[in-house]
C-alpha cells in the first residue's frame, strides 16, 4: 500500500514560485503525488518561517488544496520566508513538504524612492534607442540585492556589462494608464567590489511604437522612461539604495530604429555614445504599479534552419520548417566596414518568393550595418516577427548552421498534451499549440506578424478552454482580465481589443464583449479559481447590463453592429463579417449565455440575489429567442450551421425533442455541405459539441476528418504549421487569399482542440479545477488510439485508450484529490473511481 507522500509543487497564487509576488496574502496550492487507497484529505497544516520572526503553524480542517487562503498575517513589502505544508486524511499526517520560499515585492507606492527618468534630448520617436546609466560604489560583502524596475516603453538592464534577468520586452503590455507592471530581479551575483555601472536600454515597444493599422505610434506617450530601484543588504546588516534620479546620464545606442511592426536597424560600426546627456524627471502615477500575475516573455526555444535556398528570382531564402514568433540570429563572416545585411520575414512563400502581402504595412525587416570582422553575430533585441521564412540580402553565402530562429512567448508552463493514431490530427494539434505560443506574447493577440497584433476579445473568448488545457495560462489571463475591467466603458461596453488602442466610444459586439464573462468562468472551471469570479463579477454584470440595455424590453438584441460569425467560409474575402447566420441571433444568444454565466458565478460566490436576478434574465432571454427564431419542430429561422450549434451548445431550446430536431437539422446542413465546415469564429468552437450532444457523432467525425477546403485538416494538407486566420488563407493553387486580412497564425479556429482533449481522447473536467474528471471518449473507426495528459491543480491526470481486434482498452490515472466518472462502450452505467491508476478492457463492435 502506498504511503502518504509529502505535498509538492507548492504554489503561491498562479506563480510557479513566490519571488517578487505582489499579493500580501497569496493563496496556496499543492499536490500530493501518492496516497493510500481511500485517502481523502481532511486537514492540512501550513508552517510559515519568516526570516524576521519565529515560525508559526496553522491547522485548517479542510479538504481543499487549491488556492486556499493565506492563514497568516499579510506579508509586508520585501518580506521573505519559507512555507511548508503537510496534510492528513484523518489517521496520519504526511511528511512536511520541502520549504518553498516566498518573497513579497514592493506593495505600496511609498516603497518607491526611484523616479522615472528620460533622456532630456535626442530620444524622440525616430531617434536611435537611448540608454540611461548610473554608477554606485559597493561597500562590502553582499547578503542580498534586488532590482525593482519598470519603464514607459520596454527596457533591458545590465549591471557591469552583464544582462539582468532573462525577461524579454519588460515591463510587458498592460493598459498603461491604469496598470503598469514592475519586475523584481536578484542581482547579488552581478555586483562587484568598488565602482559598479548599471544601465538600461530603452525601446519603443507597445508604449511608443506603431500600434494598429492606422499608421499611429506613440499611442500611450511620447517619452521613454525608466524607473529602477536597487536595494542592497550587506552581510553586516547595513543597506544601500541606488535609484534612478537626476544624477543619471543618457546616451544613444547604435540601434537606429526599433519597432515591433517594422523591425530594427542596428549600426554595429559605431560605439555606444558616452552617457553625457542629462536626464529629466518624468511625472508618473506610482499607484498604478503592480507586480506581474503571470510569467514574463522569454526566449523558450531555438530552431535551426531547415534549408537555405534561392528563390526563382535569385533571392537567398531560409526555411525554418515552422511558423514561429521571435527573431533570427545570423552569423556573418569576413565582413567589410559598412556592409549592410537585411533580413525580411514572412510566414509563407508565394510562387517561390517571400509572401509579404499579408503583413500589410508592417515592414518586418531587420537591418545591420557591419564592421570589418572575421565573424560577427547579428540579432535584434527590441523587436519580434512572425515568420517561417527569412530573406537575407547582403551576404553571398549562408549555410544552415549560420542561421537560427529564437522563439519567444510568455513563458507559461506546458500542462496539456494530446496524441492519437492519425498523423494529420496530431499535426493539427501541434498547429494549435504553436498558434497559441506565437500569440500569447504578454496579451492574447489575434496575430503576431502584420500591422495589428492586438488583444482581440473575440479570439480569446472562443479559445480560452483550449488555452487553459495546453498551458498554465491562469496568471496570464488573470492579468489580461484586469486590463479588460480597467478598459471597460462606464456603460459596461467592452472594447474590441484589450488593451484598448482603438478607442471607440461604444465598442459593443456579441462574442467579443462576452470575453468579460466567458474567460473568468473558464478560469474558474479549469483552475478552481473562485477569486477570479469575485474580482471580475462587477465587470461581468456590467457587460450583461449593457447587453440588456441594447436589447430593450423585448430582450432581443437586434439592429446593432455585430462581427457575427466572423470569417464564415462563405463570406467574401473583403467582407469577413458577412456570415450565413443572422447576426442578431448571435447577439441575443450570447446575451442569454452570458446572463446565465453571471447567475452561475454569483451562485458560486453565495450572492443569491444576484444569482436570482440574472438567472431570471437568462431564462427570459431564452424564451424570447425561442419565440423569435425557433419553430415548433426545433428548426431555426436562421438556417445555418452556427445557428443550430448555438441553440444546442448554449442550451437555448426548451425541450429534448427540440434539441433532437435541431441536432438532426444541423447534421443535415453538414451533409449538404459535403461535410465541409461552414462556421466562423463563433460556430467553430461549438459545432463538434453540438453534434455529439444530439447523437450525431458520425456526422461530427466526418466533418472533423474532412480534408477538402474548408476544413480543419485542409491547412494541414497544405503544409501549415500553425492555425490560419481563414479556412482558405492559402488557396489550393498555392496563392495567398486575395483578402486584405489574411494571417497564417491565428488560434481562433483551433478552438476545436478542446473537443479533441475532452471528447476524442476523453479527458474532461466535471467539477471546478478537475476536482472531478469525466472520461467519455467518442469513438470512430478512423482513430485506433488516443491519449491526453493534463497537469490539473491536483496533479497529473491522463487518459489513453486503444481499440484493437474488437477490444477497447482504457488506462486512466487520477491524481490524489480528484475522482473520476468513466463511461465505457456499451456499459449500462458509468463507473466511479478515486485516485490511482485504473485499466479496463471491454469488447467493442
Amino acid at each position: 500500500m502506498p504511503n502518504l507522500a509529502a505535498p509538492s509543487r507548492v504554489r503561491f497564487e498562479h506563480h510557479p514560485d513566490g519571488f517578487g509576488i505582489g499579493n500580501p496574502s497569496p493563496r496556496l496550492s499543492w499536490i500530493v503525488t501518492e496516497a493510500p487507497s481511500g485517502y481523502i484529505q481532511s486537514a492540512y497544516e501550513v508552517e510559515w518561517s519568516p526570516e524576521d520572526g519565529e515560525p508559526e503553524i496553522v491547522r485548517v480542517d479542510s479538504g481543499e488544496q487549491v488556492l486556499v487562503p493565506w492563514p497568516f498575517a499579510p506579508l509586508g513589502s520585501r518580506q521573505r520566508g519559507d512555507v511548508r505544508i503537510r496534510v492528513s486524511g484523518g489517521r496520519e499526517w504526511s511528511p512536511w513538504s520541502e520549504p518553498t520560499t516566498v518573497e513579497a515585492g514592493l506593495l505600496s507606492p511609498d516603497d518607491w524612492s526611484a523616479l522615472f527618468i528620460s533622456p532630456a534630448e535626442g530620444a524622440a520617436f525616430g531617434d536611435p534607442a537611448p540608454f540611461v546609466q548610473g554608477t554606485f560604489e559597493a561597500k562590502g560583502e553582499i547578503a542580498r540585492a534586488r532590482v525593482y524596475a519598470t519603464a514607459l516603453g520596454i527596457y533591458t538592464i545590465s549591471l557591469n556589462g552583464q544582462r539582468v534577468g532573462d525577461h524579454i520586452f519588460a515591463p510587458g503590455w498592460t493598459s498603461y494608464h491604469h496598470r503598469l507592471r514592475y519586475q523584481t530581479y536578484d542581482v547579488a551575483d552581478l555586483i562587484s567590489p568598488g565602482e559598479n555601472v548599471i544601465e538600461s536600454v530603452l525601446g519603443n515597444g507597445w508604449y511608443r511604437g506603431y500600434l494598429g493599422w492606422q499608421d499611429q505610434h506613440s499611442v500611450y506617450g511620447d517619452d521613454l522612461a525608466l524607473m529602477m530601484q536597487l536595494e542592497i543588504t550587506y552581510a553586516d546588516g547595513t543597506t544601500q539604495l541606488v535609484v534612478t534620479d537626476g544624477s543619471w546620464r543618457a546616451g544613444s545606442t547604435g540601434i537606429l530604429q526599433n519597432d515591433f511592426y517594422n523591425g530594427q536597424t542596428t549600426d554595429l560600426t559605431v560605439d555606444k555614445a558616452e552617457p553625457a546627456t542629462p536626464v529629466e524627471i518624468v511625472g508618473q502615477d506610482r499607484s498604478i504599479l503592480v507586480a506581474a500575475d503571470g510569467p514574463p516573455i522569454r526566449v523558450t526555444q531555438t530552431i535551426s534552419a531547415k534549408e537555405v535556398f534561392r528563390s526563382p528570382t535569385g533571392k537567398l531564402l531560409v526555411d525554418f520548417g515552422q511558423n514561429l514568433v521571435g527573431w533570427v540570429r545570423l552569423t556573418a563572416r569576413n565582413t567589410t566596414q559598412g556592409q549592410r545585411v537585411v533580413i525580411r520575414h514572412a510566414e509563407v512563400l508565394e510562387h517561390g518568393e517571400l509572401g509579404t502581402r499579408p503583413l500589410r504595412s508592417a515592414k518586418a525587416t531587420d537591418e545591420f550595418i557591419l564592421p570589418a570582422a572575421e565573424e560577427i553575430t547579428l540579432e535584434p533585441e527590441l523587436t519580434f516577427h512572425g515568420f517561417r521564412y527569412a530573406e537575407i540580402t547582403g551576404l553571398d553565402d549562408v549555410i544552415p548552421e549560420d542561421v537560427t530562429a529564437l522563439v519567444i512567448h510568455s513563458d507559461m508552463e506546458r500542462i496539456g498534451w494530446f496524441e492519437c493514431s492519425d498523423p494529420l490530427l496530431n499535426q493539427l494539434h501541434d498547429n494549435v499549440v504553436w498558434g497559441m505560443r506565437g500569440n500569447f506574447v504578454d496579451v492574447p493577440t489575434d496575430c503576431p506578424q502584420r500591422d495589428e497584433r492586438m488583444g482581440w476579445t473575440g479570439d480569446i473568448e472562443v479559445f480560452a478552454p483550449t488555452a487553459t488545457f495546453l498551458y498554465d495560462s491562469a496568471g496570464f489571463l488573470t492579468s489580461w482580465l484586469a486590463d479588460l475591467a480597467a478598459e471597460q466603458k462606464p456603460n459596461g461596453a467592452v472594447p474590441y481589443v484589450v488593451p484598448d488602442v482603438l478607442h471607440q466610444d461604444d465598442p459593443t459586439a456579441a462574442a467579443w464583449g462576452d470575453a468579460a464573462t466567458i474567460v473568468p468562468w473558464t478560469l474558474f472551471q479549469r483552475f478552481g479559481d473562485v477569486g477570479i469570479l469575485r474580482r471580475q463579477l462587477p465587470s461581468m454584470m456590467a457587460w450583461v447590463d449593457r447587453q440588456a440595455d441594447l436589447a430593450g424590453d423585448d430582450l432581443l438584441w437586434t439592429g446593432s453592429f455585430q462581427f457575427g460569425d466572423w470569417l464564415d467560409p462563405t463570406a467574401p474575402p473583403d467582407e469577413p463579417g458577412k456570415s450565413k447566420v443572422d447576426p442578431d441571433l448571435v447577439a441575443t444568444a450570447y446575451f442569454a449565455y452570458s446572463a446565465q454565466i453571471v447567475a452561475d458565478a454569483a451562485s458560486v460566490l453565495g450572492e443569491a440575489d444576484i444569482a436570482e436576478t440574472y438567472g431570471s434574465l437568462a431564462a427570459s432571454v431564452r424564451e424570447a429567442i425561442r419565440n423569435a427564431w425557433v419553430m415548433a419542430d426545433g428548426r431555426v429561422h436562421s438556417d445555418a450551421q452556427t445557428g443550430y450549434a448555438m441553440m444546442i451548445a448554449f442550451d437555448l431550446l426548451e425541450t429534448e425533442e427540440q434539441r433532437r430536431r435541431a441536432g438532426e437539422r444541423l447534421a443535415e446542413l453538414v451533409r449538404e455541405a459535403d461535410y465541409h465546415i461552414a462556421t466562423g469564429f463563433v460556430g467553430t468552437s461549438i459545432i463538434m459539441d453540438a453534434l455529439c450532444a444530439t447523437g450525431q457523432e458520425d456526422t461530427a467525425w466526418k466533418l472533423f476528418l474532412q480534408q477538402g477546403c474548408p476544413s480543419w485538416l485542409y491547412p494541414v494538407t497544405m503544409g501549415a504549421t500553425t492555425i490560419w486566420e481563414r479556412w482558405d488563407s492559402m488557396l489550393p493553387d498555392g496563392s495567398i487569399n486575395p483578402g486584405s486580412m489574411t494571417s497564417f497564425n491565428h488560434y481562433a479556429l483551433g478552438a476545436v482542440a478542446d473537443w479533441m482533449h475532452r471528447s476524442l481522447a476523453g479527458l474532461a473536467s466535471a467539477a471546478p479545477g478537475y476536482r472531478e474528471i469525466v472520461v467519455r471518449p467518442i469513438l470512430n473507426d478512423a482513430v485506433t488510439f488516443a491519449s491526453a495528459r493534463h497537469i490539473t491543480p491536483y496533479g497529473e491526470a491522463s487518459v489513453s485508450w486503444t481499440r484493437d481486434n474488437g477490444t477497447f482498452t482504457l488506462r486512466l490515472d487520477v491524481p490524489v484529490g480528484s475522482k473520476a466518472i468513466v463511461y465505457l462502450p456499451s456499459a449500462p452505467e458509468p463507473e466511479r473511481v478515486s485516485h490511482g491508476v485504473h485499466t479496463w478492457s471491454v469488447p467493442i463492435s
